[in-house]
């Protein structure tokens, strides 16, 4: 794995803050990402994969206190259980009790969160300043991208940014579950 050039980031950092959509590698999969409070940028990524909002989309984050916001009604065996698990290619389902847009949690009480061990998906949380959307780079149904060029196949000029990188050494995608019932929803 090669991290992101600071010009590639910064280049990143300033689609995204202007409600683009990029892609980027993760631990599996290529991913697409924006800014999670951005309706838009969140409808134009539903758009490209062609995905049903509400499903409901992953928040990723650099750290655990990018995302502490969503944290704080959590009880202490639940942090622990995060704490345990992050960074990482683990996302728990939380309660995110109105702090998250119903455009990114769908019908959902819940957000899928992920504290990122790939550095160029927590290069590009800090630079950024705050967690971002990731879901992986395919339309709805399709097998993920794993390769850059892939996600230019899926995409083509629908998507702002691709930053470069290589995928971790994960063979599946993040394992999803529930955090207040243990339910592992993806494995």
């Amino acid at each position: 794995m090669f991290p992101p050039s600071a010009l590639h980031l910064h280049t990143a950092v300033d689609v995204l803050r202007h409600g683009g959509v990029i892609a980027c590698p993760t631990e599996a999969v290529w991913g697409l990402s924006c800014d999670p409070f951005d309706a838009d940028a969140v409808d134009h990524l539903l758009a490209l994969k062609r995905r049903p909002a509400a499903k409901g989309l992953i928040i990723v984050a650099a750290s655990r206190d990018q995302v502490s916001f969503l944290l704080g009604d959590l009880s202490e065996e639940q942090r622990l259980a995060l704490d345990q698990t992050w960074p990482g290619p683990n996302t728990w389902l939380v309660p995110h009790c109105g702090r998250i847009p119903e455009f990114v949690c769908g019908d959902s009480d819940k957000v899928a969160v992920r504290v990122s061990a790939h550095p160029a998906v927590a290069r590009l949380c800090l630079a950024f300043g705050g967690p971002l959307v990731s879901t992986s780079a395919n339309h709805a149904g399709a097998r993920p991208a794993r390769h850059a060029f892939q996600v230019w196949r899926y995409f083509g000029d629908g998507l702002d940014y691709l930053l470069p990188g290589s995928l971790g050494g994960a063979q599946r995608p993040s394992t999803i579950r529930d955090l207040e019932s243990g339910r592992v929803l993806r494995d």
